[in-house]
């Protein structure tokens, strides 16, 4: 992988930051962490394993790509799938805003910010490949964190939908990558009912 810069050192560290005051917490290797710190970690290794190469802006779309998303909860939202897709659409909208900040105090020009930006809201999203491969982490990181956690909140058949709808979004190697990823036995059986169905 190429050597990263300074102002990407700086930039994650801001983002690191600001993710880590998420009231929210995952246990991975049994440790309590902030929910959103957990996912751009994650979501940035996830596009390491994906991209032989990622430049920067692709790494840190990743990091930020659930930058503060606690702040506005879903709940904010009407209920159903109008409700949730406009809430997914606006949190990227805001996440692509809020990294504006980050990545000039970080040194970053504007081609920089505008192309991680761009990234974050997954624009071209079908014909561009790197929004593709932040697609693919998010998506990843959803199976490999929250699986188990949302079988104790829906519905049997309304979770494998769920399941299913994440596995749509994705490109062939992220979807050869979910082998990729330990789960427990339950998880693993939600997610084989999910493709098989």
């Amino acid at each position: 992988m190429r050597r990263l810069s300074d102002s990407y050192d700086t930039a994650v560290a801001a983002i690191d930051a600001a993710n880590a005051a998420d009231p929210n917490t995952i246990s991975l290797a049994g440790d309590a962490n902030p929910l959103a710190l957990v996912h751009g970690r994650l979501a940035a290794e996830w596009v390491a394993r994906l991209v032989a190469d990622p430049d920067e802006a692709l790494l840190l779309a990743a990091r930020a790509h659930h930058l503060r998303r606690w702040e506005v909860p879903r709940s904010t939202y009407p209920d159903g799938k109008g409700g949730y897709l406009r809430w997914r659409r606006d949190q990227k909208r805001r996440h692509a805003s809020d990294i504006e900040a980050i990545l000039v105090a970080a040194g970053y020009g504007p081609e920089v910010v505008s192309r991680t930006q761009q990234l974050i809201r997954r624009d071209g999203l079908g014909t561009d490949p790197d929004a593709q491969v932040v697609e693919d982490a998010a998506c990843l990181v959803f199976i490999e964190t929250q699986l188990a956690a949302m079988e104790t909140r829906l519905e049997h058949d309304h979770l494998l939908e769920v399941i299913r709808k994440a596995v749509r979004k994705m490109s062939p190697a992220g979807l050869a990558a979910v082998g990729q990823i330990d789960l427990d036995a339950r998880a693993r059986a939600l997610l084989d009912a999910a493709l098989s169905g």
